[in-house]
């Protein structure tokens, strides 16, 4: 027994999980590797390349897998040493796989595929033969997956060279990253605040450049809501894009919002080769549609609906700054902006909430075991969100009808009444419900009288949150759960920094008009604990998400190309990037 711990009977798993990472991490000396690190000058230059430019510098006899991998190893474990990114660390095995790489080249002088020698990253859901895949459980610790995830085969297939995977929140409902087994992640740019998540390890890796290429995961923000805490690039396919068997969750079975796999990187042409090499592959389950990338010419003038404000917690002045500037970089190139209502947003998070209550969260609160204190989740950020079906169905309508009455929050009154359980007949018509919405959403937003090709708008409310920021503003995530309701695909890139001058509450951004949620609302820009201050998160990115039609993913890519070219190299974002901006920072 471990007396004075606050989970006693998990401590020693715990202890022997990050003594196994330690050990692992303790093995990037390059003189325990099969090649020597060249120089330093050297060394920046493999982590400055695009995973494209990687492969085509390997295939032209320039570099070696070898050579990248070591250079990425080293830096991984920086990335580690300042955010705690990485659970599962397996770079003996990378090293073979390099060599291997390496042999083979030398004797047929052809790369293995698209990603020859790419060292990528994983998200910790993903199976991989031998390892665990924990996503944060600590009894699901120390027992080796036994095979590959699909995807992981598809990326092996193309000559990728993985190394490492990376942390979670414990269920993968929430968006900071943090579990009882690895512990907390922290920003790359700022220790004060969250990553994001659910993929969050995934995003604070790249953005130190620890991993030439990342895979992760989605289903109410998890690949776009870290890229923009740290200011990276991601896509979110539709369903049936890329292959999910083998992937780890929380509550199997769940189907009300499909979750779904796709690329994060430095670069959109990181992320287009992602989905290049993912897009169409077989999968276990059947369900993935047998169509690969296909190539999309972009029409040289676009239409763009843009909003800065989801309708349902009104927006930031920083993110509200970043739609602008993206619209404007547009109009400049000729292309049509026009400003649109977001409808219904408040629908489509009581349909996420109630779908995914229905059974009272007990399949994803089953897992904890050991880590569960009392009759709570032990992770902050799964208190409030699963609070609704834990009240009595009295305290429940009480405290709804508190908020809406006193409080003057109608929306986030209702949101708490629809997380509840529910019974199967229940279910079935929330589903009707969802699926009602999306018909009317398309009727709405892609009619043709719209001509709409693409829609830019903020990712949340706020760039980043500090850390405990979930625990209160879960809500927070309907501006990317909104898309995952509707199935659309979705392109997330970086479009500026939030400024401590720029993007300071005004008198003429308190004039403009709220939204639904005023509770929320003045907690997150006024309360005791405000989440949003400019001055404090001065430099952190702001993203922008990029949204397509449904099946039309390959256009969602082209789009973030166009919207990367029109925004100009000079922001400061891509392959290299992080350096040069802690350079500025000591400078000024």
């Amino acid at each position: 027994m471990w007396p004075f711990s606050s989970y006693p009977s998990n401590v020693p798993i715990i202890v022997a999980k990050r003594e196994e990472r330690d050990r692992a991490l303790e093995a990037k000396d390059p003189a325990t590797a099969t090649v020597d690190l060249e120089s330093e000058r050297l060394s920046a230059v493999y982590l400055r390349a695009t995973a494209s430019e990687i492969v085509d510098r390997i295939a032209a006899g320039e570099w070696t897998a070898s050579q990248v991998l070591e250079a990425y190893i080293e830096r991984a474990a920086l990335a580690q040493a300042k955010t705690n990114c990485l659970t599962e660390v397996f770079f003996d095995k990378g090293r073979a796989r390099a060599k291997e790489l390496d042999e083979e080249f030398t004797r047929s002088r052809k790369v293995r595929g698209p990603l020859h020698g790419v060292p990528i990253s994983i998200k910790d859901q993903f199976e991989i033969e031998g390892l665990d895949a924990t996503i944060g459980f600590t009894q699901w610790a120390q027992k080796p997956c036994t095979s590959n995830a699909d995807l992981i085969n598809h990326l092996l297939d193309a000559g990728a060279v993985l190394f490492v995977k990376t942390n979670v929140p414990q269920t993968m409902l929430a968006f900071e990253c943090s579990n009882p087994l690895w512990g907390r992640t922290l920003n790359p740019f700022h220790p004060s605040y969250t990553c994001g998540g659910s993929s969050g390890g995934e995003a604070a890796l790249l953005a130190m450049d620890g991993s030439a290429l990342g895979i992760g995961s989605d289903i109410g923000g998890s690949l776009r809501i870290p890229a923009a805490y740290c200011g990276i690039y991601s896509l979110k396919p539709g369903s049936a894009r890329v292959a999910y068997g083998g992937a780890r969750g929380a509550a199997q079975g769940f189907e009300g919002v499909k979750s779904v796999a796709g690329p994060m990187g430095r670069s959109v042409r990181d992320v287009e080769l992602g989905a290049r090499v993912l897009f169409g592959k077989e999968s276990r389950l059947g369900d993935v549609a047998p169509v690969p990338f296909r190539e999309v010419e972009v029409p040289r003038k676009l239409k763009f609906g843009y909003y800065t404000s989801d309708g349902y917690i009104k927006a930031s002045p920083a993110c509200k700054r970043a739609v602008i500037e993206t619209v404007e970089a547009l109009r400049k190139q000729g292309h049509e902006c026009v400003e649109i209502s977001v409808p219904n947003t408040d629908t489509a998070c009581n349909l996420f909430v109630s779908l995914s209550s229905s059974d009272g969260y007990q399949t994803l609160l089953s897992h904890l075991g050991p880590d569960k204190k009392a009759s709570t989740p032990p992770e902050g950020s799964l208190f409030l969100v699963t609070l609704g079906p834990r009240l009595p169905s009295f305290l429940r309508w009480l405290a709804g009808w508190a908020l809406e009455t006193i409080g003057g929050d109608p929306i986030f009154a209702e949101t708490l009444r629809s997380s509840r359980k529910r019974t199967v007949a229940e279910y079935y018509a929330v589903c009707k419900k969802r699926n009602e919405f999306v018909q009317q959403w398309y009727a709405d937003i892609w009619s043709e009288e719209r001509g709409l090709d693409g829609i830019i708008g903020p990712v949340q409310a706020v760039p980043q949150l500090p850390h405990g920021g979930c625990d209160n503003f879960a809500s927070l995530a309907i501006g990317t759960i909104l898309y995952n309701i509707l199935d659309l695909p979705v392109g997330c890139l970086p479009v500026t920094r939030v400024s401590s001058t720029k993007d300071v509450i005004t008198t003429e951004w308190e004039s403009e008009p709220g939204h639904g949620t005023k509770f929320t609302e003045k907690a997150i820009y006024y309360g005791t604990k405000k989440v949003y201050d400019p001055e404090l998160s001065n430099g952190m990115p702001v993203n922008v998400q990029i949204v397509g039609r449904k099946w039309e993913d390959e256009k969602v890519v082209g789009m973030m190309k166009l919207v990367d070219e029109a925004l100009g190299e000079g922001r400061g974002f891509g392959p290299g990037s992080y350096d040069k901006y802690q350079e500025e920072r000591l400078k000024s």
